[in-house]
């Protein structure tokens, strides 16, 4: 009984303990839900406090805004105020001066007034005085009318008269004397149009010689004579065995590819490159270099190289007439004139560079159409392009003129001024375009300049034969002497085969003679002499 009581008692202590621990976390959960609550309250009565504060500070921020939104206002105002008062200064300080404007042109206008009517009266008075003297006038030519008819009747009588005494009538004396005032007035109008194309021969000579002496003293170009040859240096005469190679296959490939004699002889340090054509003989100069330069001669090698100069030459040729234009400041020029002034930087006549002669020419021309009052830079333009036919492959056919002109007009030169100039230098056809004779006269004194042009002995000895036969050709010659350098050609004719004026006749056939047979720069004066002596011997 004992252990059941016991159990009994811890069953019901342990009831009593769960009852006390409930009741006293009951207690617990009681207390902490009162703590939560007045923690809520505390934080609603702190929101509340803040939302006051904030309604307080919105309310202070709303009243600090609209005053400064009134002190803004009443600044505006004042500001507009100002504005409008100093607007309203300015306007009357305006309106004051335009007053004062236009009560000076009033004064101006009453002034200009007054004089217009002292003017007027002035006029008025002159009227008179010409209508006074209008009546005068008249009256006198009344009697001037008068007198005119006084002299005619006289005139009239003495005339009858005259005819009465001299037996002839009317129309006979009125021939006669037609007949002999028209020979008194044309031996008079001949001597004057004499005189008077005498004196304009000698200006124009004079001033023709004017032009030409400023023209060549404002340009003097220095002048270089082109040879056929070129030198290429070598840093040793070992390299002279690598360029001909063995059995001499390098020396023959590179002459194939370039078209040119390749001289290697005994000349220490350097190799000859010797070419007609400037152009292929430039490129095998410049091949050759690079070739000595790199080391590697062989026919591969030599044949990359003279293709790889050869595409550079023709841009080297295109900077050199881009350059030539430029220079000559003519304006555009098409792609394909540029590129043959370039090539005639490559020609040469009489050993003239005629790129450089083309330049000369055209400043020279330039300067002459500027002292005569026409364009200078169409003058420069015709004279750039005159020779531009000489840089033409051998393919086209007729004078360099011709060709240079049909190229022209190929290529978009519609200027008639300059096709006339380039087609008619030399004088191939009528000149009637003054830029023509201006390109003309320039081409001369380039060609002619001392040092300008030169020729081998052999040609200017067979060039003096040729002239000499062409005289002694002509009956009547005994002999013919070509000197000052071919410029002047000497005729001896016979005193008894020919007379004065046959010598005349001679001297200008022979004249045309060279013209038509002969090729030569600049002029040639023909003298025919003949000379009449007799001798006789005193014994």
């Amino acid at each position: 009984m004992l252990p059941e009581v016991a159990v009994l008692g811890i069953v019901l202590a342990l009831i009593c303990g769960a009852g006390a621990g409930y009741a006293f976390g009951r207690q617990q959960m009681k207390g902490k839900v009162q703590d939560a609550n007045a923690q809520a309250r505390d934080q609603e009565s702190a929101a509340q406090d803040r939302a006051r504060e904030i309604h307080d500070q919105a309310r202070k921020d709303a009243e600090r805004i609209t005053k400064d939104a009134e002190r803004i206002t009443k600044d505006a105002e004042l500001q507009a105020k100002d504005d409008l008062f100093h607007k309203r200064e300015q306007f009357s300080r305006e309106t004051e001066q335009a007053r004062n404007e236009i009560r000076d042109v009033e004064r101006k206008l009453e002034k200009k007034e007054s004089a217009l009517e002292l003017r007027h009266r002035d006029i008025v008075k002159k009227d008179k005085l010409l209508e006074s003297s209008q009546k005068k006038v008249n009256d006198r030519k009344e009697a001037v009318d008068l007198r005119e008819k006084e002299l005619e009747e006289m005139i009239r009588e003495e005339t009858e008269r005259l005819y009465q005494l001299s037996g002839l009538s009317r129309d006979v004396a009125e021939k006669l004397l037609l007949e002999r005032i028209e020979r008194d007035l044309t031996e008079h109008i001949a001597a004057k149009l004499q005189r008077h194309e005498d004196k304009f021969r000698s200006d124009s000579e004079s001033k023709a010689r004017e032009i030409l002496a400023t023209a060549i003293q404002r340009y003097a170009a220095p002048h270089t004579a082109e040879a056929t040859v070129s030198t290429v240096d070598i840093p040793s005469d070992d390299m002279k065995g690598r360029i001909i190679g063995r059995e001499g296959r390098n020396i023959r490939t590179f002459e194939k590819a370039t078209g040119v004699d390749v001289i290697v002889d005994d000349t220490p340090g350097i190799v000859i490159v010797s070419a007609f054509d400037t152009v292929r003989r430039e490129i095998a100069r410049l091949s050759l270099t690079k070739l000595i330069q790199d080391g590697r001669i062989h026919p591969t090698r030599i044949e990359e190289v003279v293709i790889e100069t050869q595409k550079e030459m023709e841009k080297h040729i295109m900077e050199i007439g881009k350059a030539a234009v430029t220079e000559a400041d003519v304006g555009p020029v098409h792609e394909k004139l540029t590129h043959l002034l370039g090539r005639l930087r490559f020609r040469t006549s009489y050993s003239q560079n005629v790129l450089n002669h083309s330049l000369e020419v055209c400043h020279l021309t330039g300067m002459m159409a500027s002292e005569i009052g026409l364009d200078p830079r169409l003058a420069r333009r015709c004279a750039l392009l005159h020779d531009i036919g000489k840089a033409a492959d051998h393919e086209m056919e007729g004078g360099h003129p011709k060709i240079g002109a049909e190229l022209a007009k190929r290529y978009g030169e519609t200027n008639k001024d300059v096709l006339h100039a380039i087609i008619g230098h030399h004088d191939d056809i009528t000149v009637d375009h003054p830029y023509t004779v201006l390109v003309a006269a320039a081409d001369a004194i380039s060609a002619s300049r001392p040092g300008a042009r030169r020729e081998t002995l052999e040609k200017y000895v067979k060039r003096l034969e040729e002239l000499e036969a062409v005289a002694c050709g002509f009956p009547g010659v005994e002999q013919a002497f070509a000197i000052q350098a071919g410029r002047e050609l000497r005729v001896i004719a016979s005193a008894q085969r020919t007379t004065d004026a046959e010598a005349h006749k001679v001297c200008h056939d022979i004249a045309r003679a060279i013209e038509q047979q002969l090729d030569y720069p600049g002029e040639i004066k023909v003298t025919v002499v003949r000379e009449m002596r007799t001798i006789e011997i005193a014994r």
